[in-house]
């Protein structure tokens, strides 16, 4: 959507009183009129060389003389809430505008145009904040991902994109979504958390140890799999992570939609495409990963392994590119394996049995996995090492644990991290690195609530 458009789509109805709620016939008037008025004004050439701000600054400005200009009767409130609604419409998301602007949304999860829910600390919630009708809806999703040259109509009802601050837009449209469009926002912390986040009272994501544990094997540079259902953490793990690889490495990231937040220098990052509307020019993440492995990666970071690219980055985990980091799909550690064995069988490489699960067992030393409890806090609910074959069966070793021991009076889940007494294989490559893990860390006696 080119500026001219962006600017001269109109809305007549408000989508919010300042009260919050509902808005009312007179206010959907006001500021329709308004906003036609002002773009009688506006010399749309000119203001598209202007700032954000600057501009921001002049709609606010032309809105309160058109306002004087009619003599309309409207308190400072209301004054306010049509500037910023207008603002809202002219240069960016219009309704949801409020709902990114909250830093205690996580999720923004449009079902219709008129039922909107948000998630805040886990737990969802549905707000007061409507889009017109279901043509105000498309026009703000189209508006979206038209920023990523992506598209979305009746013969590509699906997209995944990205708003300009890296949160995640998955949309889709009729006659896929039967009851109107819809649109969920997986948004993204403009400060990106850190381990001790995580480690802090607030969260008790994971304990120190365990953080002390997976900073050392991201430095001594093992492979290592995240795991996790959805909204389980794993990207936000997948960046923590990330960070305590070295400034001096060169660093390729693969993702279906951008997510990570790489705070290195030496970072390239590379996109998937979508076919176009001839079904031509799909770029795959398989072919993203092949692609990688000739521009001298140090380490490769996959946002998401889904499919037959799995056969192409365990590869590249057994030769040579140690320390690669991705996430995946899965309940358990174990189904973690099962599922990475599924996308080996979708590479159609009549694999044997045996041989992908020696491909996984060599490429893959440690998962992590990730669980959102149903309190809505997520936890690092294990940490496994890969130890070897036994016979056709892919052997791991717990090392670390979260246990639930039930529910509290609050409907919080109550439950202690541990370690299990297992001293990992991989203390020694550690040690080689520099990296001394104490032997206390692991006493199963000590328990962390």
């Amino acid at each position: 959507m080119s500026f001219r458009e962006k600017l001269t789509a109109v809305e007549r109805p408000g989508e919010l009183r300042p009260d919050g709620g509902g808005a009312s016939p007179a206010y959907h008037a006001l500021k329709g009129s308004i906003h036609l008025k002002l773009l009688d004004k506006f010399d749309l050439g000119a203001l598209e060389t202007l700032a954000p701000e600057l501009l921001r600054a002049e709609i606010a400005s032309m809105v309160e003389q058109l306002l004087n200009d009619e003599q309309a009767a409207v308190n400072d409130l209301e004054r306010r809430s049509l500037i910023r609604d207008i603002q809202h419409e002219m240069l960016g998301f219009g309704p949801l505008e409020l709902l990114m602007a909250d830093p205690t949304v996580s999720d923004i999860l449009v079902n219709r145009y008129d039922r909107i829910f948000v998630e805040r600390r886990g737990k969802l919630e549905m707000t007061t904040v409507r889009f017109n009708d279901e043509k105000h809806l498309l026009r703000i999703i189209d508006k979206i991902v038209s920023l990523v040259g992506r598209r979305i109509d009746e013969s590509s009802p699906m997209v995944d994109a990205r708003l300009p601050d890296g949160s995640r837009v998955n949309a889709v449209i009729p006659p896929v979504a039967i009851d109107g469009p819809m649109m969920s926002i997986r948004r993204f912390a403009h400060i990106p958390l850190k381990m001790s986040n995580l480690v802090s009272d607030e969260l008790r994501s994971l304990t120190g140890d365990m953080a002390q544990m997976l900073e050392g094997l991201c430095k001594a540079k093992v492979n290592m799999l995240i795991s996790g259902g959805t909204g389980a953490g794993k990207t936000t793990l997948l960046n923590i992570l990330s960070g305590y690889i070295p400034r001096n490495e060169r660093i390729v990231t693969i993702e279906d939609a951008a997510e990570l937040q790489l705070q290195q220098p030496h970072v390239i990052r590379m996109e998937t495409r979508p076919m176009n509307i001839e079904e031509k020019g799909e770029i795959t993440q398989r072919a993203l990963v092949r692609n990688a492995l000739r521009m001298r990666p140090d380490r490769i970071v996959i946002g998401e392994v889904r499919g037959a690219e799995a056969v192409d980055m365990l590869q590249a985990m057994n030769t040579g590119h140690e320390g690669s980091l991705t996430t995946i799909h899965a309940n358990t550690p174990r189904d973690a394996m099962s599922r990475l064995e599924n996308m080996i069988g979708m590479a159609n490489l009549n694999l044997p049995h045996k041989a992908a699960r020696q491909q996984i067992a060599s490429a893959i030393t440690v998962v992590v996995q990730a669980l959102r409890l149903i309190d809505g806090r997520r936890k690092i609910t294990s940490i496994c090492e890969i130890t070897g074959m036994e016979g056709e069966v892919i052997t791991m070793q717990e090392i670390f644990a979260f246990r639930q021991t039930g529910i509290g009076a609050n409907g919080g889940v109550e439950g202690y991290f541990h370690a299990t007494g297992v001293r990992p294989k991989f203390a020694e490559r550690l040690r080689v690195y520099g990296i001394t893990l104490p032997d206390a860390m692991f006493d199963p006696s000590r328990h962390f609530h």
